[in-house]
């Protein structure tokens, strides 16, 4: 299951860009996903879980949001932004689309500290 190697990331991210004293504060954690990034939201909140319960005692008081974006294309032709439904890459104007400007990410969108 790669969702663990992605909580561990995840972590290792935070201990980069935090002090052991803001790790600490850690209450929630908010990511945002879209559906290209080939991440099962259940799958992923079941590995924060054990990742948390065996190795991450800090954030064992966090919770994990996954907030999940839709997948948007820009049309080259008429420069509209589609939502995209059933993986369907079609413009509103009708012409096939792959210009994605959003649906790939998997990113740390927000991090919520106790004061």
């Amino acid at each position: 299951m790669h969702e663990i190697s992605l909580v561990r990331t995840i972590f290792r991210t935070l201990d980069d860009n935090f002090s052991p004293e803001e790790l600490e504060r850690v209450v929630a954690i908010e990511l945002k996903v879209g559906p290209l990034a080939n991440v099962e939201p259940v799958l992923l909140q079941n590995a924060f879980d054990a990742v948390v319960r065996e190795d991450e005692i800090r954030f064992r008081e966090a919770v994990l949001r996954v907030n999940m974006v839709p997948i948007l294309v820009q049309c080259p032709d008429c420069n509209q932004i589609t939502e995209v439904h059933n993986y369907r890459f079609v413009c509103a104007c009708g012409k096939p689309c792959g210009n994605v400007v959003q649906g790939n990410e998997l990113l740390i969108e927000r991090v919520e500290m106790r004061d």
